[in-house]
């Protein structure tokens, strides 16, 4: 605080050199500039004393301290406004004394003072990590208890890698979105993950997950539709505590977004993949879709969305002479949303797929030699309840059923149940509990079977929200499956077994 309030008494001083005095002599100027600059130094000097105290004072609260700072850096910029005030009204007397060079220097350092002061509104920094270290019950690194053909599994207390999404924003054009004028972003995500093995793991992996542009009020007569290119998580739907992705049309586009049509609001996009490792006279393997929403329309006491997806994906003959078929797929969906549900939210969603778009993802499928038409029926429900501040509680259940696959009679279905219910003690501790029921039956695999997983997670979190993050959490896991996934879960700790636990220790962030 120090460099703060010498900078502060030094822009003070230079910022009185210009004070107006049309009718005072040069040296009426100085003295009045004497006097000011005595004013400022006993003002910066109280605030000093002030701020000092406060940090010693160790029942002082953080809002205190941050107010006093502010008050100080608030004296530093109305010493800077003083050059604005004053050269607006200089006199002869003081065009004298602001044709130095003193002057030009502040001029230029108040020119850069707002340049920084219009970069940092522009600017965003956003992001998720995780990251922690277990134990399994037989002393080796943590494992995580999953059902074989399940897309997801129940994450409190069952992750053990170190995960991130840093995300990086710049508003060029209107960064306070002003509904007078349009806006202009960028947006660029990096995504890290590692396996909690050692600090420099050789597994260490980084992706570029997102680098787009989005524009949005180009259009007067619809102020809320937004234009973007480039590659995006687009418009995602996810179950948090099982980190289920159930619709995931993220990738590589451009469309529109938020185009009111009165009875709803539409998107549009065209968004493509590729596969590098399967190469046809084309090039390589790859399918477009074109994905088209109408969602917020009103339905009773909550929000109705439709969805559909026409998939293509041209066929040829491979490098390794496999014949391809030109395939074209349809999916859609609808979900139905409550905003307000016993202080939380539902939201329920049910789709069907055909052929290349059943996966409900811009991702390209390995072809098949001999592979049937898919089809793809995912059902889901989650929601939200959060009463009061005292507890909270987010259920969730998952039907998905594929059929098709190389023998073409093949079905998979995976039935998913569970909760996480957490109870506050105070406004930073609680406790976290989690259940979860996975089952699943392949015709492929010729393999049917269950897996249960149990977490206890005593929490110190930001508050009593069930999202309140950051949060740091300890946790012991309890899993158990059925004879038939002897093996295939709990990894190599536990492959003659059919239960076992973790436990460790957990930090989760977003921002």
């Amino acid at each position: 605080m120090r460099s703060v309030s010498s900078i502060a008494l030094c822009i003070a001083c230079l910022a009185l050199f210009a004070a107006p005095a049309r009718s005072q002599t040069v040296d009426d100027v100085r003295r009045e500039i004497d006097q000011l600059k005595k004013d400022y130094e006993a003002r910066i000097k109280a605030l000093e004393d002030r701020l000092a105290s406060l940090e010693k004072d160790q029942t002082a609260t953080k809002q205190e301290v941050a107010a006093t700072k502010q008050t100080v850096e608030r004296t530093v910029r109305d010493a800077v406004d003083a050059v604005v005030a004053g050269t607006a009204e200089t006199s002869k007397a003081a065009s004298e004394i602001a044709s130095t060079p003193l002057y030009d220097e502040l001029r230029d350092f108040q020119s850069s003072l707002r340049k920084l002061e219009t970069q940092a509104k522009s600017f965003e920094f956003h992001g998720y990590f995780r990251s922690g270290y277990g134990l399994n019950g037989r002393g080796g690194q943590q494992v995580v208890f999953k059902a074989p053909g399940a897309s997801a599994k129940y994450r409190l207390g069952n992750e053990a890698d170190t995960y991130t999404e840093l995300i990086f924003v710049n508003n060029w054009l209107n960064p306070n979105h002003d509904t007078d004028r349009a806006w202009l972003k960028s947006e660029f995500l990096i995504e890290a993950d590692t396996d909690n093995s050692a600090s420099f793991s050789n597994t260490d992996r980084v992706r570029l997950r997102e680098a787009f542009v989005q524009a949005g009020n180009v259009i007067k007569s619809q102020p809320l539709l937004k234009f973007w290119a480039g590659n995006r998580y687009y418009r995602r739907n996810d179950i948090h505590i099982n980190d289920f992705f159930f619709l995931d049309m993220s990738g590589y586009g451009g469309g529109f977004e938020d185009l009111d049509v009165k009875i709803g609001r539409v998107a549009l996009a065209f968004l493509g993949g590729a596969r590098s490792d399967v190469t046809i006279e084309s090039g390589s393997y790859s399918k477009q879709n074109v994905d088209v929403r109408l969602y917020d329309i009103k339905a009773g006491r909550g929000r109705l969305a439709a969805w559909y997806n026409l998939a293509y994906s041209k066929g040829g003959t491979s490098t390794t002479n496999q014949v391809i078929p030109t395939k074209v797929g349809h999916s859609f969906g609808l979900g139905y949303a409550r905003p307000e549900f016993l202080g939380g939210f539902n939201r329920f969603s049910v789709m069907y797929g055909r052929g290349p778009a059943s996966n409900f993802s811009t991702s390209v499928d390995v072809p098949l030699v001999g592979e049937s038409q898919t089809t793809h029926l995912l059902i889901t429900d989650h929601l939200l309840i959060e009463p009061d501040d005292r507890w909270s509680i987010m259920p969730a259940f998952v039907y998905d059923r594929k059929t098709g696959g190389p023998a073409g009679t093949g079905v998979d279905t995976w039935v998913s149940f569970g909760a996480r219910p957490v109870v506050n003690f105070t406004d930073h501790v609680s406790l976290a509990f989690e259940a979860g029921f996975d089952y699943t039956d392949s015709d492929v695999n010729n393999r049917a079977g269950w897996v249960r997983k149990l977490t206890i997670a005593p929490q110190i979190s930001a508050g009593r929200d069930f999202f309140s993050r950051p949060v740091v959490r300890l946790f012991v896991t309890f899993g158990g499956w059925s004879d038939s996934f002897r093996g295939l879960v709990g990894g190599v700790p536990y492959a003659n077994a059919r239960r076992g636990f973790t436990f460790g220790v957990q930090a989760e962030n977003w921002w």
